[in-house]
């Protein structure tokens, strides 16, 4: 099965994590990876992921970021906005997208703590629903 990846880049030292972590499990998994797209943050995940979503060589994907929480509640907004989208175009497409995406209200050390249990578990997710 081939598998896509779209990673923010944004807390790149929590989301190269879990790309290292999400394409060992991959491998353990006999998934192949067919792209990494890497976008600036989490909010930026949903045009990408459609786009490999609609290639025919895609059998599923996921994604993986890290949204932390600031002084303000643009996290939880971040959060949920992506996460709909994310959702819907898994239904749009019919291939399963695993979500690694860590947050909202979430702080930097939490998201640091748990970056590779959030990545083994999308793919997990990714690989339970094909």
């Amino acid at each position: 099965m081939n598998l896509a990846i779209v990673v923010s880049d944004f807390h790149k030292e929590i989301t190269s994590e879990m790309l290292e972590a999400a394409k060992a499990e991959a491998e353990k998994n006999n998934l192949i990876v067919k792209e990494i797209v890497s976008v600036i943050g989490a909010f930026d995940i949903p045009l990408p992921l459609k786009r490999v979503l609609a290639k025919k060589e895609v059998d599923c994907a996921i994604v993986l970021g890290a949204v932390v929480q600031g002084e303000t509640s643009h996290d939880e907004i971040v959060a949920y906005a992506t996460a709909e989208k994310i959702q819907e175009l898994s239904l749009l497409y019919n291939k399963p997208v695993g979500y690694g995406i860590s947050g909202p209200r979430m702080t930097v050390a939490q998201a640091k703590k748990r970056a590779k249990e959030f990545a083994v578990r999308a793919i997990e997710a990714a690989v339970r629903s094909l």
